[in-house]
């Protein structure tokens, strides 16, 4: 039997030493390999087009070309599949957030210190985010797109959105399904909860980058809070989130326990308290992401009597989450995020229970 070919990478970066750390994580792996390694972008882009890699990996800050600038430029004329390695610092998280907006899959941060276990999670990440990419489905960068549909107007017409909630999961490629599910609900929208896999800090810079562009307000979750109609909370990147009822409302409440499907936060542990706190008045949405983070919750969700909606394959990054969640049998609808928010809006009309 035949052995398929390792996928062949790219590793882009300023720093000999990280160079090194990547090259020898990706070298570990049977089916991963290095073809060759540039110190930036002008070096980078003579080594693409002499060894042909199937996946990059890039530096957000390098010299003469910046990372951003280097990846928009090949997005427009070589797209390919690019991870991107950033530092876990404020700065670097913007940028981050606009490469993934450009048409990078998915981002790693790079290890903040020498700790044995850091080490080992930081190259299992960084493994396995490349086989992602290797299968992603590229977005090239949209020109200029209304972020909100027209026509839409600022309310939904008879809606009633007392005791309603929309619990939301998503991870590689979630950033751009998110935002085109989320532009298109109205001001009096029921709160939404989304976990979205990303670190600490970059939720706080995701949640701003959404605020910017919606009609609902968007903001990190802090534990305690109650969760309001017409705001949208993302899960911080250090804790799970969970809800729980108050009244004719919800809680918002926060967890540093134990990652779950290795994921802190994860959409299986949202997923399963909205289904026992607000049961037939949830609606469950799983997005793009690798994995199968989501599809125990979607099942406690439809048990619960909620309804699910999965993204579609041809409009996923990673068709690995929705895959698992349809799998189930536990979802209603399978739409691209835009079908999703309109199905939604469809949902919202009809008279809670």
């Amino acid at each position: 039997m035949k052995t398929a070919a390792p996928i062949d990478v790219l590793v882009v970066d300023d720093s000999a030493v990280m160079r090194g750390m990547l090259a020898e994580i990706i070298n570990a792996q049977a089916d991963l390999r290095v073809v060759g390694a540039a110190g930036d972008p002008y070096v980078a882009r003579e080594k693409i087009k002499a060894l042909n890699p199937r996946v990059l990996t890039l530096d957000v800050t390098m010299p003469r070309m910046d990372g951003i600038t280097f990846l928009e430029k090949l997005m427009c004329l070589r797209p390919m599949p690019v991870i991107m390695v950033s530092s876990l610092v404020k700065e670097h998280a913007d940028v981050t957030l606009r490469a993934l907006e450009l048409g990078a899959v998915d981002f790693v941060t790079k290890p903040a210190g020498h700790d044995a276990l850091a080490l080992a999670a930081f190259g299992e990440e960084v493994a396995d985010k490349i086989r992602a990419a290797a299968c992603a489905r590229l977005r090239l960068p949209p020109g200029r797109r209304a972020e909100v549909a027209a026509g839409l107007t600022g309310r939904i017409p008879g809606v009633r959105t007392k005791g309603r909630l929309i619990v939301i999961g998503a991870s590689t490629g979630g950033v751009d399904a998110v935002r085109d599910v989320l532009v298109h609900m109205p001001a009096d929208a029921p709160p939404i909860l989304v976990v979205q896999h990303m670190p600490e800090l970059f939720t706080a810079m995701f949640a701003e980058r959404m605020d910017e562009i919606c009609r609902i307000r968007v903001k990190e979750a802090q534990d305690g809070e109650r969760a309001l109609p017409g705001h949208a909370y993302i899960a911080p990147g250090h804790s799970h989130m969970l809800v729980e009822r108050a009244g004719a409302g919800y809680v918002i409440r926060l967890s540093q326990a134990d990652p779950v499907n290795r994921h802190r936060p994860s959409v299986d542990v949202l997923f399963h308290a909205a289904a026992a706190s607000a049961g037939r008045d949830a609606v469950g949405v799983i997005l793009t992401g690798m994995g199968a983070d989501g599809a125990e919750g979607i099942r406690a969700l439809k048990r619960a009597g909620a309804c699910n909606f999965a993204q579609s394959e041809a409009s996923c990054v990673v068709f690995g989450m929705p895959k698992a969640a349809i799998a189930t049998g536990s979802v209603d609808s399978i739409a691209a995020p835009a079908g999703i928010a309109q199905h939604l809006l469809t949902l919202l009309r009809e008279p809670a229970s």
